[in-house]
């Protein structure tokens, strides 16, 4: 898999080995997000609870199997210019427009793809097709979440251009794994309906990238606290030395970070929940009883009622409701 890059008219062709948030968070978001619906939502999103989270990896299993799908993850802001974030256009027609075809494939263009997941899923809402409905609202909260990570906003992405490299998947995959006990994975959150979307996941980026600077330089400042030998574990594959962090290691660094994972990784679940509302208001609110395969039944409307309640205390790990850290994915 490759991740292009234009620069002037200079093309620049490196690797993207990393996957976006790792299983876990995926998982961990598209779940919490279901349990800020409103009441008309939740049961349907309830309903198909296994679907939602198992699959909310597709889009970076898809990334082997289709050239195109790897810049829809992320926005190489640098390369767009001077305070990218800020100035460039909202809507992907200007956009489209402004940079080019080629150039925005080859820089990314997350925030674009987003609107255009959302406009599907409004369409499939509108159908009333629980296939499309489904498949939507998972690459939609998929792409949301990738937003969410201030490593798929810069092309330093893996922090192979400043001698970090590994730092991706430090930061969205291997600390969270490591320190998701101790998060607080409670939101007051409630849905609510987004009045112009563009600004909403372009909000998202910004705070993402703003995020950057402590990315980089505090595993710099966590480094000089380490030799060689605690930073690094190194192992043999395929008969090649590979290096990866230390779990000491993302520890320290989780410490240094402190809340900012953990309030990404809710943030990100807020806004997918946003989104999924608005399209479905945007469809007119459809009722999506008519689409259950069966009714919902007493156990499942007792089982969604625990498990908000869990959510609500911050108790869905104490209670072993978190699915992707259940051993084998919820049963409908």
């Amino acid at each position: 898999m490759k991740r292009l890059i234009v620069v002037g008219s200079i093309l620049i062709v490196t690797a993207l080995i990393c996957s976006s948030w790792g299983f876990l968070g995926h998982r961990t978001i598209h779940q919490l997000a279901v349990y800020e619906l409103p009441p008309s939502m939740r049961m349907f999103f309830h309903h198909n609870m296994n679907e939602l989270v198992k699959q909310s990896v597709r889009p970076d299993q898809r990334r082997n199997q289709d050239k195109e799908e790897a810049p829809k993850h992320y926005i190489d802001l640098e390369l767009y210019g001077d305070s990218a974030a800020w100035k460039m256009p909202l809507k992907w027609e200007a956009a489209l427009k402004k940079y080019g075809k080629d150039s925005l494939a080859h820089c990314g263009y997350v925030p674009y793809y987003v609107i255009t997941m959302k406009d599907r899923l409004t369409a499939a809402f509108r159908n009333g097709n629980k296939d499309s409905i489904l498949f939507y609202a998972i690459d939609l909260g998929h792409y949301i979440s990738d937003a969410h990570v201030p490593l798929h906003v810069s092309e330093n992405y893996d922090g192979q251009l400043t001698g970090q490299k590994g730092l991706h998947s430090l930061w969205e995959s291997m600390v969270p794994e490591i320190e998701i006990q101790q998060y607080d994975l409670r939101s007051k959150h409630k849905a609510h309906y987004l009045k112009h979307p563009e600004r909403n996941i372009w909000k998202a980026i910004r705070q993402s990238y703003k995020l950057l600077h402590d990315v980089f330089e505090q595993e710099k400042e966590v480094t000089k606290s380490f030799t060689e030998g605690e930073k690094y574990r190194v192992q043999m594959r395929n008969g090649r030395e590979s290096k990866s962090y230390t779990s000491a290691f993302a520890k320290a660094y989780s410490a240094k970070l402190g809340k900012t994972i953990n309030e990404r990784l809710i943030n990100a679940a807020d806004l997918v929940a946003d989104f999924w509302y608005t399209s479905w208001v945007d469809a007119g609110c459809p009722n999506l009883n008519k689409v259950f395969q069966t009714p919902a039944s007493a156990k499942e409307k007792e089982e969604l009622k625990m498990e908000y309640d869990a959510f609500r205390k911050n108790q869905l790990l104490e209670k072993k409701l978190l699915i992707s850290k259940q051993g084998s994915d919820k049963e409908e």
